[in-house]
């Protein structure tokens, strides 16, 4: 079982910066990180679940959602099993729990706990 712990998240005032951290282990026998696409999702208060941005396993391709796109960059380092989220031009509308996904072939097999981000002057 992939164990996924989320750290980073805080209290930003609109514009700032935050950096969110996606530690992983416990891989699947015959795994690595690197064997796994990872997503950033995040929840707002009273919303569901939104995807945020993928890496390939190997870092070479990302996607972005539109409301982030620009803004947001992620970013994985498979020799520290760690993925990353650069939060940039923060807005209160980005204020919600951020979890890591981790995956192969399109089968999620972890989410975890989260962190939380709250925009606000």
């Amino acid at each position: 079982q992939v164990q996924l712990v989320e750290s980073g998240g805080g209290l930003v005032q609109p514009g700032g910066s935050l950096r969110l951290s996606c530690a992983a282990s416990g891989f699947i026998y015959g795994t690595t990180f690197g064997s796994y696409g990872m997503k950033w999702v995040r929840q707002a208060p009273g919303k569901g679940r939104e995807w945020v941005s993928t890496i390939t396993p190997l870092g070479t391709n990302t996607t972005y959602a539109n409301s982030v796109k620009g803004r947001f960059a992620i970013s994985r380092d498979n020799t520290k099993n760690t993925l990353y989220l650069q939060m940039n031009s923060l807005k209160p509308a980005d204020t919600a729990v951020y979890s890591c996904e981790a995956g192969i072939g399109g089968t999620l097999f972890s989410r975890g706990q989260g962190t939380q981000v709250t925009v606000s002057s």
